[in-house]
């Protein structure tokens, strides 16, 4: 095959990791665990939900025997009561990314959830701690005059965040209002003030890109939310409902296909509702997801069905 882009650090001597991106439900844990067995390869997920203890169905969690076969660093690490930033995802990242490198290995980074890999990369600009104050003044604006609006302002204020942030996702939203009011300054201005160093690793990005053929994926991911409700996904999100400690503003509770079991749980939708919502979610994800990984630079882009298995892992045993 011909040679895949590798982006270079500040050194050329750094070590290689490999990042398998992709939109949901295309491959991305099948490519990862088969470079793990070929390769002295330890995988990392990058996935917002599976750090979650008891998030497993829904986040297409790969399963306990595969986890011991192939073990994934930062599954399961947290309790679903508990919040996990983008900041905490990269200093564990880099952490584990080292530990594997020490140890002579290859770290290969898998997952969906773009915004940590763009972090991961480009760091994070020092924010504000959260202000009860001002976000509780963000809540009650949002409840009373809709999100539309905070979206609004924040798109008059800091249009490349408003580009970014999706109008339905009141967290970013609120948390971009939030630092502008504490700080006086944009996110966008926060970040290009950021003095980071580049990773100090190679990367070599593989993104498994479905072809433009959207009615197909969604056909792929109503078939696999059906194979999920099959498997108990009800019942999981059920055992989540009865603790009593957790409510669906949690990070947990708003993961695509989790919210909207959780509320026709609470009887805000009848069973067709909830699929059909949880469906067209998730396929609204995938989008967003396509649309980062376009804007991705150095990225290696393959249709899903198109992935030369041999061939890649020969081209990969070539590098190490």
């Amino acid at each position: 095959m011909n040679p895949l882009i590798i982006q270079t650090a500040d050194s050329t001597d750094a070590p290689l990791a490999i990042c398998i991106m992709g939109p949901t439900a295309t491959g991305k844990t099948e490519l990862a665990l088969r470079i793990a067995e070929a390769l002295p390869a330890d995988l990392i997920s990058v996935d917002s939900a599976m750090v979650y203890r008891g998030l497993d169905i829904g986040s297409a969690k790969p399963d306990a025997l595969t986890l011991q076969q192939y073990p994934h660093r930062l599954i399961d690490i947290l309790d679903p009561a508990e919040a996990y930033s983008a900041g905490q995802f990269c200093e564990h990242a880099l952490a584990e990314m080292r530990a594997i490198t020490a140890a002579g290995r290859l770290p290969v980074l898998v997952g969906g959830t773009m915004l940590y890999f763009n972090a991961l990369q480009n760091g994070i600009a020092g924010l504000p701690d959260a202000d009860p104050v001002v976000r509780a003044r963000l809540d009650a604006e949002a409840t009373e005059h809709g999100l539309a609006r905070l979206h609004a302002r924040l798109a008059r204020l800091d249009p490349a965040a408003a580009e970014r942030i999706h109008p339905n996702d009141p967290q970013r939203i609120q948390r971009a209002l939030e630092v502008y009011e504490i700080t006086g300054k944009t996110l966008t201005v926060l970040h290009a003030e950021q003095a980071q160093k580049k990773l100090p690793y190679r990367l070599l990005k593989i993104a498994l890109m479905p072809p433009g053929d959207r009615a197909g994926l969604r056909q792929v991911i109503a078939a696999r939310f059906d194979t999920m409700l099959v498997a108990g996904l009800i019942d999981e999100v059920r055992g989540l409902y009865r603790r009593g400690d957790l409510s669906p503003e949690l990070p947990a509770i708003r993961a695509v296909g989790y919210r909207q079991v959780w509320a026709y749980l609470a009887g805000d939708y009848d069973y067709p509702s909830m699929r059909e919502k949880a469906i067209i979610a998730t396929a609204q994800l995938a989008k967003r997801q396509m649309t980062w990984l376009r804007k991705e630079p150095e990225c290696n882009f393959i249709a899903p069905e198109k992935v030369e298995l041999q061939n890649l892992l020969k081209y990969l045993e070539s590098l190490l």
